[in-house]
């Protein structure tokens, strides 16, 4: 039987610590004098009471929770916390709550996508209020990745922990020491980024605001421009910590408490720095030889835009589907690629697609050689059979989803590349599709709302690798 009390507790855990987020919202509406000052205190008032409920109901001498109970929590907590951040937004005037959820659930799963405009006017509340979303879901992501989805057997953490090098498992002993130190290294690269984006050119709003989205891999901004309307050297700076936010996060905790630089030989971190490498400067001289462009323009937007786009942050900077057949072909692959294990961006991983190669290249030396025995090694580690089942069943329910959800939007009258992109960009969290509607430079406003919440929806499976929740829809899951 599910465990109700400890279930109902640790969700009002998470509701007490959204309400206490949402006072940071609120002072910044009460220094500017914004309307939505309303809106927060009822917002705040609502969460901190049901918070307060659940805790007192869930009070219990035995919060031990089994493997069913934390596939349910995991699920749960991602769906209820968006529904309670939702909140200020569709309290917020013109703005109902289909849209409301739509940009948190954006928000707190750091894909991107938006159906807002207006943003170099809008209230300072509403805009850090969106940015805070994005920066709670990158720490929340990762947390749960390294400490709870590992004993659930999915997610990419377990992988990466079980069959890559051994330094996740040594960096510290403790799971609670673990998330204090990932806390630690999440904020003081925030800080670095803010500092660096102030002395780029933005002023102090701009520059938390964006540091918040960039070092989550979330991707929203304060202007309408996205990242357009700030400086080159600004540009540069996103790139940089982006990279860094397609990192594992647990490589810096490595890096400062065993004080080694030896995370920097492992397989999935080189891959993924010599794929941004390699891309970014393909593109780049493309965009050289022929767009007319200066080499140095060229390698900004390559660079950019290919790695927000393989972190799965989605920042917008110039309109690259009209760079040509060849640019839309490939940030339509990049999509799905993601980065690394641990860090806070979507997608497919860096290291599924290595692991991948390892099992073809197995197997095309058994069909030269019948009888021989081959046995391919990922990081100096054997990869297993149970390593071959999980990367099957994930990259096969990652395409079923993107599959059903793109005859969903067909089905609500969209046309056949903003269905696929979108279906695309929700599950992988990248943020913007392809087309002129949800494009670069368009956003979801227009969709209907029926395909705002099959978006949202989504969102919430590519955030948890969609394996987290495929098992509730399991009948077994519920008959015990």
């Amino acid at each position: 039987m599910l465990n109700i009390r400890p279930l109902l507790f640790i969700l009002g855990v998470f509701l007490s610590t959204l309400t206490a987020f949402m006072f940071i919202p609120l002072l910044f509406a009460l220094l500017y004098g914004e309307e939505t000052v309303g809106a927060f205190m009822i917002a705040s008032l609502a969460t901190g009471t049901c918070a307060s409920a659940c805790m007192h109901q869930g009070q219990s001498q035995n919060l031990r929770l089994n493997i069913r109970d934390m596939f349910l929590l995991t699920s749960l907590t991602w769906l209820i916390v968006s529904l309670f951040a939702a909140m200020p937004f569709t309290l917020y005037h013109g703005i109902n709550y289909t849209d409301a959820f739509f940009e948190t659930m954006s928000g707190i799963t750091t894909t991107g996508s938006t159906v807002l405009s207006g943003l170099d006017s809008m209230d300072h509340s509403i805009l850090i209020w969106r940015s805070l979303l994005q920066w709670m879901g990158g720490i929340g992501f990762i947390v749960m990745a390294v400490a709870i989805l590992p004993f659930l057997n999915v997610g990419g953490m377990r992988l990466f922990r079980t069959e890559s090098s051994d330094w996740s498992d040594k960096a510290v002993p403790r799971t609670q020491d673990m998330a204090k130190h990932l806390f630690y290294v999440y904020i003081a690269l925030t800080v670095l980024c803010g500092i660096a984006y102030h002395a780029a050119g933005m002023n102090w709003f701009q520059a938390i605001n964006h540091a918040m989205t960039t070092l989550s891999t979330g991707g929203y901004s304060t202007s309408d421009s996205s990242m357009a309307a700030f400086s080159h050297q600004a540009h540069w700076v996103g790139t940089l910590f982006m990279a860094a936010g397609g990192l594992p996060l647990l490589m810096f905790v490595h890096m400062i408490s065993q004080r080694s630089m030896r995370i920097w030989n492992d397989d999935q971190v080189k891959g993924y720095l010599w794929f941004l490498l390699f891309v970014s400067c393909g593109l780049a001289f493309w965009l050289w030889q022929g767009h007319d462009m200066t080499p140095a323009d060229a390698l900004r937007l390559a660079s950019f835009n290919v790695v927000s786009v393989v972190t799965t942050t989605g920042y917008g900077l110039t309109d690259y589907t009209a760079w040509g057949a060849l640019a839309n072909v490939a940030f339509l692959f990049l999509m799905f690629a993601g980065s690394c294990s641990g860090s806070t961006s979507g997608g497919i991983k860096i290291f599924r697609f290595q692991i991948a190669i390892s099992i073809m290249r197995e197997q095309l030396k058994q069909q030269f050689h019948p009888n021989g025995v081959f046995k391919e090694r990922y990081n100096g580690r054997s990869i297993t059979e149970d390593i071959v089942r999980s990367l099957v069943t994930f990259i096969l329910l990652f395409l079923i989803v993107i599959v059903l959800l793109s005859v969903i939007l067909v089905m609500t009258g969209l046309d056949p590349t903003t269905s696929f992109t979108g279906a695309v960009t929700a599950v992988t969290n990248v943020g913007p599709g392809l087309g002129p509607v949800i494009g670069p430079a368009g956003n979801f406003s227009t969709l209907p709302d029926i395909a705002k919440w099959a978006l949202a929806i989504g969102m919430l499976l590519g955030r948890l690798e969609i394996l987290t929740v495929a098992v509730l829809l399991h009948p077994n899951f519920w008959k015990y």
